[in-house]
């Protein structure tokens, strides 16, 4: 995996470049930059500082994110399958239409995210807060909820989610039957 700075990564995004495959981003800062329809597939960013930042329609599919902060990022319409989320903080992120499928998002801060019609399919978000996070229409088929805060979420399916007594439903209550 070959490292690359963020002055040689930002200049090549700015004079057209779209492709950044499997490069190593870790701790990279790219605070507020506009990196729309970029292909970061299988590509090492854990633990970078990416809050603002406009990763809108962008490729991350296998893309490791791990305690990354993208608080208040723009992720609409990404590529976020299997992608490696752990950890990773994402207040009030707009994730709206993402396809997060076997994503791994344990243990990631999402309050106040939106997800509406994100593709969460087997997803892991096994102690991942989602307090006051917008699922309207999210797909949490096989979804593991266990352990995770979804106090005060809206518009949250259950049906065919797994989930466990240490789950925090949106009414505050925990357990399957409290819902």
């Amino acid at each position: 995996m070959q490292r690359i700075n963020s002055e040689d990564f930002l200049r090549e995004y700015r004079n057209g470049r779209r492709e950044f495959r499997e490069v190593d981003l870790s701790q990279i800062d790219l605070f507020e930059v506009d990196l729309q329809d970029i292909d970061l597939s299988g590509s090492d960013l854990s633990e970078a500082y990416l809050p603002y930042v406009n990763l809108s329609r962008a490729n991350l599919h296998n893309t490791n994110l791990q305690d990354a902060e993208l608080s208040h990022a723009r992720l609409q319409l990404a590529n976020l399958k299997e992608a490696n989320l752990q950890g990773a903080k994402l207040l009030r992120a707009d994730l709206a239409h993402c396809q997060l499928e076997r994503a791994d998002l344990s243990k990631a801060n999402l309050q106040s995210a939106d997800l509406r019609n994100a593709d969460l399919k087997q997803a892991n978000l096994a102690g991942t807060d989602l307090g006051n996070a917008n699922l309207e229409g999210a797909k949490l088929t096989k979804t593991n909820l266990s352990q995770c805060n979804l106090f005060r979420a809206q518009s949250v399916d259950f049906s065919q989610a797994l989930v466990d007594n240490s789950t925090i439903f949106p009414n505050g209550h925990r357990g399957r039957d409290d819902r």
